[in-house]
């Protein structure tokens, strides 16, 4: 289901959303519908977006459904420039789009580290930068899906905790300059979401342990902890994506916005944790 510019989408405001084929970025292309957006879904490829037609089908809203690589120059470019071209205006921009991994320093290469940097950091970075003229001319909102693993680090996850605190860094650096320039910019912190969290690491978890070699143990105690119990708590996509509404929508959006109360008191943790003892504390008993 993908709109066509009308009169009224000509009107009203445009967001374009990143990594909509499932979970959050889906959720939020539906709710920003639904909330009267017209809503640019993209996501890398077209083929993947069955589930999104449906669950527009099913909300009874029409998305404009279109390409977007955020590894891919030219994929944002024609994806922007596109928007431009059919509603004459961009409002807003929600990054979304990122990718999981598991891996530890020993065992993976610096190549495996930097494609997770490219994804879930420069992508973040590319999209940002071709949104933002546009963004500065309508005073639009810049919004970011990070991960509570932007403030906290979790073993295993070292490059994508990597990639996610550089991404709050570099929000929270640029939010001052962009707020001069009428750009509100936020960052959206999820904890564990119920979304296909295995699929996204996208590793055999059995098979991870088999060749983790003398981390096995540790890898297998985190594994552990992490399916068996962090993951069965975990929040609908729908409840993460009314942080990302929030942000949208509120007068004056707060730069920093966790999707849960446990996402609260989880990076509540870091914020007050001056020495490191708290966090540490906490995550040498993951791996013990």
């Amino acid at each position: 289901m993908s709109a066509q510019p009308s009169q009224s989408s000509q009107s009203s405001k445009v967001v374009l959303i990143t990594g909509t084929s499932s979970g959050i970025g889906l959720a939020a292309a539906v709710s920003a519908a639904r909330a009267g957006w017209t809503t640019v879904a993209t996501l890398r490829d077209p083929s993947r977006s069955d589930a999104l037609r449906k669950a527009a089908a099913e909300a009874g809203v029409e998305l404009d459904i279109r390409r977007l690589d955020v590894t891919d120059a030219a994929s944002i470019t024609a994806a922007v420039d596109g928007v431009l071209a059919d509603y004459g205006h961009l409002d807003a921009v929600v990054n979304n789009a990122g990718a999981g991994h598991l891996g530890t320093l020993e065992n993976e290469s610096v190549a495996d580290v930097r494609k997770v940097m490219e994804v879930n950091f420069f992508g973040v970075l590319n999209v940002s930068k071709a949104a933002m003229p546009h963004l500065r001319a309508s005073g639009g909102r810049l919004i970011t899906v990070t991960s509570v693993g932007g403030v906290i680090g979790q073993p295993f996850n070292e490059a994508y905790c990597a990639a996610k605190f550089a991404v709050e860094g570099y929000m929270e650096s640029l939010a001052p300059v962009a707020a001069a320039h009428g750009v509100s910019v936020s960052v959206i912190e999820p904890g564990a979401v119920a979304t296909e969290f295995v699929a996204n690491v996208g590793v055999d978890l059995d098979e991870a342990v088999a060749d983790a070699g003398v981390y096995a143990p540790q890898l297998n105690a985190y594994l552990k902890r992490t399916v068996a119990q962090f993951f069965d708590g975990a929040q609908s996509a729908e409840g993460a994506a009314e942080s990302v509404m929030a942000a949208l929508t509120a007068d004056q959006p707060a730069f920093r916005l966790q999707t849960s109360d446990w996402a609260r008191g989880f990076v509540g943790t870091k914020i007050s944790d001056l020495d490191g003892s708290a966090v540490l504390g906490m995550t040498n008993g993951w791996v013990a």
